[in-house]
C-alpha cells in the first residue's frame, strides 16, 4: 500500500478546500460526479470517506436488510445451497421433483 497523506489543508472562503491531486487520483476522486461522505466524530474529528451516491430509486438495495440478505444469498451460493436450471424446462422440472 502507498503512503498515506498527511499534510495540512487551507479551508478557504464559504468552506472550499482542495484535496492534494496526488489524494485524489489516488482514491479516485479525480473524475466528475465523485463524492466524499462527511462524518462529524464526538472527539471533533472530522472524516472524509470516498463514497459512489445512488439514485434515489435505487436506495432500497443499500439498506442493511437488503444488504444482510444479499450476504446470505451469497453463502447459500458459495456452499452449494442452490440448484441450478439449464433452461425454463429444466426449471419446471426441478420445480416439480424439488431436484
Amino acid at each position: 500500500m502507498s503512503e498515506r497523506y498527511t499534510g495540512i489543508i487551507p479551508v478557504r472562503q464559504r468552506g472550499v478546500v482542495t484535496l492534494p491531486a496526488e489524494l485524489r487520483k489516488r482514491l479516485r476522486l479525480d473524475s466528475d460526479g465523485a463524492h466524499l461522505e462527511v462524518t462529524e466524530r464526538d472527539d471533533g474529528v472530522i472524516e472524509l470517506r470516498p463514497t459512489v451516491a445512488v439514485p434515489a430509486d435505487q436506495a432500497w438495495f443499500w439498506t442493511d436488510r437488503w444488504q444482510q440478505m444479499e450476504r446470505e444469498a451469497d453463502h447459500d451460493v458459495d456452499t452449494g445451497q442452490v440448484l441450478d436450471a439449464d433452461d425454463l424446462e429444466g426449471l419446471i422440472n426441478i420445480l416439480d421433483t424439488g431436484q
